[in-house]
């Protein structure tokens, strides 16, 4: 029978799994090009999602909208899932970062369920398993939104704090867009229309980082990601992370990871 669900499947993977490929994995910005949903039952840490940096716990659910910028840290055992869902199913979801904290335990039971079923399917090789899986993941996208009408409380903020998250996501919105090209913080901050200093200020405000750790640290999770994932020379790397030169990409790369590339690279 011709598969009548031609999408892509999603992927599931423990939160344990994705940290043993390193800190970088989790921690530093990066995005992916479909919608991820983070289901987190045990630890606790700090995730930045679109430049807004704030705590998660046990029974958090966070979904990210395709390109979200974003990283997360890991700080001692945190349990739970991350699951990449089929790009063409996008409109079945939020189109904004959502962060639900979930204290009801059937909701937490459901979620958790949700999610087995979907990897028993991906991984039983049973009949008609893709459109078992689509069903699956379109009855979890309902749930969710479900869950987001009947749980997520937006609490209030001034004027200036909404202005001052717009802008954070517009510089991280655009840091997706144009973070290969060898462009600095003041580039960003006149396509925003405001100072250096004013977009620093804000980031740290929102984010407690500063502008230009945010750009950095999306620089350097592509950098990471190219020398293990690919062969591409360390100069190509360079190129296609944003650097001017090989060695300046080595000594930057260096300073944020105490690692030459090449060294990295073939550390496993």
């Amino acid at each position: 029978m011709t598969d009548v669900f031609p999408v892509r499947r999603p992927e599931v993977s423990s939160i344990t799994r994705l940290a043993q490929g390193g800190r970088w994995r989790t921690e530093a910005m990066r995005s992916y090009d479909r919608p991820v949903l983070i289901w987190v039952t045990r630890g606790q840490g700090r995730i930045t999602v679109a430049g807004r940096t704030s705590g998660y716990g046990p029974h958090n659910a966070i979904f990210l909208p395709a390109g979200t910028m974003h990283g997360f840290s890991v700080a001692g055992a945190v349990l739970g899932h991350v699951m990449w869902l089929p790009v063409e199913t996008s409109g079945d979801w939020p189109s904004e970062p959502v962060h639900l904290r979930l204290s009801d335990g059937q909701l937490q039971r459901e979620l958790t369920g949700q999610i087995d079923q979907i990897d028993r399917e991906l991984n039983a090789g049973a009949e008609r398993a893709d459109e078992a899986v689509h069903m699956h993941t379109r009855l979890l996208s309902i749930w969710f939104a479900r869950v987001m009408a009947r749980e997520a409380t937006a609490a209030p903020q001034s004027t200036d704090g909404n202005r001052a998250r717009s802008l954070t996501e517009a510089y991280t919105a655009l840091i997706e867009q144009d973070f290969r090209r060898p462009v600095g913080v003041s580039y960003f901050a006149r396509a925003l229309g405001v100072t250096p200093t004013h977009l620093a200020r804000v980031c740290r405000g929102v984010s407690g980082r500063a502008a230009l750790d945010l750009l950095t640290d999306r620089r350097h999770f592509e950098a990471c990601r190219l020398l293990k994932d690919t062969d591409l020379p360390v100069a190509e790397v360079a190129r296609q992370t944003g650097f001017r030169s090989a060695a300046y990409f080595t000594r930057a790369f260096k300073a944020r990871s105490a690692l030459t590339p090449s060294d990295f690279r073939t550390r496993g």
